[in-house]
């Protein structure tokens, strides 16, 4: 069974990638069973029927299995070294895995227990591995998925290996933490190793993620950290079959799609079941992985180090003297590839709703919209035109949403109040060419009240093309004795952005994007609420370079294509002209020449 991602039909072969179950919306689902139950595409072999199970059933050892249908095999199970005088001390709940055509490439490991830490850790030192990839949270709809087998910091002992924490980082999509570990024998310490633990945390509970891009820039995090000469890569997530068996095969076929441009994902998957049965547990989990090779096949790996991108760009303008933008514009053009969901937007096509809207086409979809309390007796008094966003290390950092009508002003503060925003950016003026754009939801001075809520000026202050506002804004309803009564929000708007067209220069908006963030450290991370008029387009641009710069600052990494992708996955038009894309691009060779010193970016 080969699909070859050359064929000329992929296009009408693949459609667009499946709606992933919302986020703040998610239907209400019976808790999981234990891993007792699998899907999977009928004609797969299970892996049961080739193997024997002998050690992982002998008494001694069953404890040590977080499910009691989810086995190694005798004949590719992980073997440790015996302990003297404990029985089946040889034994861990671990199977070596191939890759494409590196035998034992991994080890899939189930999620250790508490009485598998100890195990855990001598495996990982025996086998010599360098990198644990993990690919569940430690809890998951309230039940333990795997015990917490690190230390929040300091160091801890776990059996006779010494694990101390050398740095973590924590990102959006997941965590990097770096251990230095050292076994202590009798016949004295043996000289310590750096093993770093990649964590994906954007697994949600049920089904799989909602988009690849999450977890092909993590597949391509752990490849980079993986020493050339290190033992088998670690893969666990809680019974180490379902996840673990489907970063195994992305990898894999990625690999063949290199050597031969094609995959056979059946071909694989029948044959790492015989190294550990039911490796790649549901159907939603196998097709995932096609729908990762698709995203990798059409985009490809857009990532530049700052480095090369002066390069790039000249590649994207094309060798040309006069002003080519070919390259650029066929990268923008596989951005409108990024189907609308239109059947995912049920809320704000209500009749009732799409009388708050600036731009009918410009809505938030339903999975990441911005809710609000519902007033008593009132219907739809739930809906803003308005979408969490995610920021380059937070879920939901920002809140990307339209310049507020005359009659949405209330449900605009009601939003500031109830999601806690320290911050408002605008990147529009009231009114351009005669036209209104954002009704004025401030007061130019003294106080005004919109429903329960009074916003007074305190300051306003203009710098270069930022004017800065400081609100305070307060609740006129009675609270309950520990929350807060009044706060106090900045307003950034930046006046150097034309109705029509992009910015003079990007130094305007670094130095905006610096001042927010200071604002952020100052204020705790609450969401920032970004607007200009419809909610996308110059609102995609600030929310895209601000995680995108972030990335150059903490990485010297940049994914303009995939950073702006991301955004129209959750917003529609996100980043909405191909000069608006380019903008982004000059902003990041701007902040790389005014910061050149590349030391900064390593």
């Amino acid at each position: 069974m080969l699909w070859s991602p050359w064929s000329p039909s992929v296009h009408s072969c693949w459609p667009v990638l499946a709606c992933p179950w919302p986020r703040r919306l998610r239907p209400t689902r019976p808790p999981h069973r234990r891993a007792t139950r699998t899907l999977r595409p009928q004609s797969l072999p299970s892996g049961h029927i080739q193997g024997t199970f002998e050690l992982a059933n002998k008494e001694e050892n069953r404890e040590k299995n977080r499910y009691p249908n989810i086995l190694p095999n005798d004949h590719s199970r992980v073997i440790l070294s015996h302990v003297d005088g404990i029985p089946c001390s040889d034994y861990i709940n671990a199977s070596y895995i191939d890759g494409y055509k590196e035998k034992n490439k991994f080890i899939a490991a189930q999620g250790p227990k508490q009485e598998t830490v100890n195990d855990f850790w001598r495996m990982v030192w025996e086998q010599k591995a360098a990198t644990i990839v993990m690919l569940t949270n430690l809890k998951e709809r309230k039940e333990e998925k795997c015990y917490q087998y690190w230390p929040d910091q300091g160091c801890w002992t776990y059996g006779n290996i010494r694990v101390s924490v050398e740095d973590c980082v924590v990102l959006v999509d997941y965590t990097i933490r770096k251990f230095c570990i050292q076994t202590q024998l009798p016949d004295g310490c043996k000289a310590p190793r750096l093993v770093c633990q990649l964590h994906f945390t954007s697994w949600p509970d049920f089904g799989v993620p909602f988009t690849p891009i999450g977890m092909l820039k993590f597949l391509k995090k752990v490849r980079t950290l993986t020493p050339a000469h290190a033992g088998p890569t670690v893969v666990h997530c809680s019974a180490g079959v379902g996840r673990t068996g489907t970063f195994i095969v992305i990898d894999a076929m990625m690999d063949m799609m290199h050597a031969e441009q094609k995959v056979d994902v059946f071909e694989f998957v029948s044959r790492i079941r015989n190294q550990r049965p039911q490796m790649v547990q549901t159907d939603m989990q196998y097709t995932f992985i096609y729908q990762a090779l698709l995203e990798y096949y059409l985009y490809g790996d857009t990532e530049l180090d700052v480095s090369s991108l002066e390069k790039h760009l000249q590649t994207l303008h094309g060798a040309a003297t006069h002003f080519d933008k070919v390259g650029l514009e066929e990268e923008f053009r596989k951005l409108t590839n990024v189907r609308i969901m239109k059947e995912n937007m049920r809320t704000g096509n209500l009749p009732a709703n799409m009388k708050k809207a600036r731009v009918i086409q410009i809505i938030p979809y339903d999975f990441n919209r911005v809710i609000l309390s519902m007033k008593r007796g009132q219907e739809y008094t739930d809906y803003i035109n308005a979408s969490f966003i995610d920021g380059y290390r937070q879920k939901d950092y920002f809140i990307a949403t339209q310049g507020p009508l005359a009659h949405t002003v209330e449900d605009f503060w009601r939003m500031i109040w109830e999601w806690k925003c320290h911050a408002i950016v605008m990147l529009t003026e009231v009114q351009e060419r005669e036209q209104d754009k954002c009704y004025q939801y401030w007061p130019t001075e003294g106080a005004v009240t919109h429903g329960d809520i009074t916003i007074e000026l305190k300051s306003d202050t203009l710098s270069e093309a930022i004017s800065v506002r400081d609100f305070l804004v307060t609740f006129n309803q009675p609270l309950a004795r520990q929350e807060e009564q009044t706060r106090l929000v900045r307003q950034f708007h930046f006046h150097g952005w034309p109705e029509i067209g992009i910015p003079a220069e990007g130094k305007g908006m670094i130095d905006l994007i610096a001042a927010v963030q200071k604002q952020q450290q100052q204020t705790g991370n609450h969401p920032i609420t970004v607007h200009c008029s419809a909610g996308a387009g110059r609102t995609g641009t600030f929310i895209a370079l601000s995680n995108i710069l972030e990335r150059v600052k903490a990485e010297g990494l940049l994914d303009v294509f995939q950073a702006v992708k991301s955004l129209r996955l959750q917003r529609p038009h996100m980043v909405q002209t191909l000069e608006q894309y380019e903008f982004c691009y000059k902003v990041v060779q701007d902040f790389i020449d005014i910061f050149s010193d590349y030391a900064n970016f390593k």
